[in-house]
């Protein structure tokens, strides 16, 4: 086993730590966080020890480090680990900002191979096999792309200052989704946003509901539609749209049972939250982490990825604040 150890131990941490520790190729041994009244107990749930970053850094035992620490912080944390010659696996974004991560791309570029930024719904089963569907060629070439992302609730308002905004902290999935699945990066962007869900978070200086238009070098299009709530769970659909075809995911439900009646047909509940929804994803991304760590992959995505879906989220903060596109 491969001992590695986690920076952070929030509601992000959290998630990565248990997978970290129920992964068979991977010995989570330390726990990094300022708050030892919300690490300790999850560190003694499992198995894993409170640790200073400087301890960890410098124990030549300990070959990854998960990045999970808040998120302004996920750039010198990786850095710090890359310079001590450990793994890195750095929850998205890596950055809020796009010129202070450019500033760091000397360094990170030669760091490739080693630092991998979790973008998790590329390990999505159901959107891999949506991506095995365009790159086979069944439905032609892809023309055009349809991504629905809709949180089931709006979050508290106390997230929303240190969020990034919606396109950063929100939409950026989709950025990079839709970079993967037409296989071609996105040139241009124009977006509207409004805040129609509720109005502190429009007093906090950010926006709820948005629609994003990409334009690809080729012609291809992609429409992307982000809202805080819908109301009914957790909203997440994809449309591609091919020469030959169309192919799509839709709504994934709790169980697969419908009940037929005189009054129709009724389908259980859609998964309330990411939590739920993306579970097997997020196992799937730090499993992913033990091949980089065992030398047998390269990272899905890093420093490169990044940069795209944050030029994206920049772009599309730009267009809708001044009511035109932006050419990228």
């Amino acid at each position: 086993m491969i001992k590695v150890a986690q920076l952070g131990a929030g509601r992000m941490g959290a998630i990565h730590a248990r997978n970290a520790a129920a992964n068979p190729r991977l010995d989570l041994v330390a726990l990094v966080d300022p708050r030892p009244e919300v690490a300790g107990p999850l560190a003694q749930a499992l198995g894993a020890r409170l640790a200073s970053f400087d301890a960890v850094l410098a124990d030549p035992d300990i070959k990854g480090i998960i990045v999970a620490s808040s998120t302004d912080a996920h750039l010198d944390n990786a850095l710090d680990a890359l310079r001590a010659g450990k793994r890195v696996f750095c929850e998205k974004p890596l950055d809020l900002d796009l010129a202070r991560l450019l500033t760091a791309s000397g360094e990170l570029e030669k760091a490739e191979g080693k630092l991998f930024v979790a973008f998790n719904r590329r390990f999505d089963p159901h959107y891999q096999a949506l991506k095995a569907k365009i790159d086979s060629g069944q439905i032609g070439e892809v023309e055009s792309l349809h991504i629905v992302n809709h949180d089931p609730a709006t979050p508290p308002p106390a997230f929303i200052p240190t969020s990034g905004g919606l396109f950063k902290d929100f939409t950026i999935h989709d950025f990079d989704l839709a970079s993967w699945l037409m296989g071609e990066r996105p040139i241009e962007v124009f977006a509207w946003a409004s805040c129609l869900i509720d109005p502190e978070i429009g007093r906090l200086g950010d926006v709820d509901t948005a629609k994003v238009v990409l334009t690809t070098a080729t012609g291809r299009l992609c429409m992307i539609s982000n809202s805080r709530r819908s109301g009914y769970g957790y909203d997440q659909r994809i449309e591609a749209f091919g020469a030959k075809g169309a192919a799509r995911v839709d709504n994934l439900t709790n169980t697969a049972v419908s009940v037929w009646s005189e009054a129709g047909a009724q389908a259980d509940r859609f998964p309330f939250a990411f939590i739920d929804r993306y579970a097997g994803a997020y196992a799937a991304e730090m499993d992913h982490f033990a091949d980089i760590l065992e030398g047998k992959a390269a990272p899905e995505t890093g420093f490169a990825a990044s940069v795209a879906a944050l030029e994206l989220a920049e772009a599309a903060a730009c267009s809708a604040a001044t009511g035109a596109p932006v050419r990228l």
